[in-house]
């Protein structure tokens, strides 16, 4: 009897997080042929194209429309992916708090004032992700605090192909 009430919670289970997983379909990233190769499953970020690459191998990346951080908010360095989440609630960082006081303490994942758009991901070492948006018109601007907004298509796209511990380099 025990087995017969399992199975079609687990069931349901399976089929809810699905509903809630991110869809890749109608990506913008294109692959492309670059000069410098990309260790395939590391991720590129080139801040003064506004683009992210992710290597494929062979010379050939992903490369996909970003907004970047705006003057005075950005970093270079090398990081990786320590967290992946689909629709993160938000808290805004100090540096956000400070420009903006009147921001909740969290904003909840979903809601349509979170600029974390369907996925993000969490970089090691600092208070940055790479993430979807709320303001599609902010990609290929510079126009972020420091973290890497993606179309929500796209970061749905590229959520599905790395994993927790892909090396991302931000130049």
């Amino acid at each position: 009897m025990r087995a017969k009430v399992l199975v079609p919670v687990a069931l349901a289970a399976a089929v809810a997080s699905m509903a809630f997983a991110p869809n890749p379909a109608d990506a913008r990233g294109a692959t492309v042929m670059l000069k410098e190769s990309i260790p395939a499953g590391t991720i590129v970020v080139r801040t003064n194209e506004r683009r992210l690459y992710l290597g494929i191998g062979g010379g050939q990346a992903i490369a996909y429309p970003v907004g970047v951080g705006r003057a005075g908010k950005q970093w270079s360095g090398v990081s990786y992916i320590d967290g992946k989440y689909v629709r993160p609630a938000w808290s805004p960082p100090a540096s956000v708090r400070a420009d903006h006081p009147n921001l909740p303490q969290v904003v909840p994942g979903g809601s349509p004032r979170n600029p974390m758009g369907v996925a993000a991901m969490s970089l090691a070492g600092g208070e940055y992700a790479i993430h979807g948006t709320n303001q599609p018109g902010s990609i290929g601007h510079f126009v972020s605090y420091g973290c890497i907004r993606m179309y929500n298509e796209d970061i749905t796209d590229l959520y599905s192909r790395v994993s927790v511990g892909t090396e991302v380099i931000v130049r």
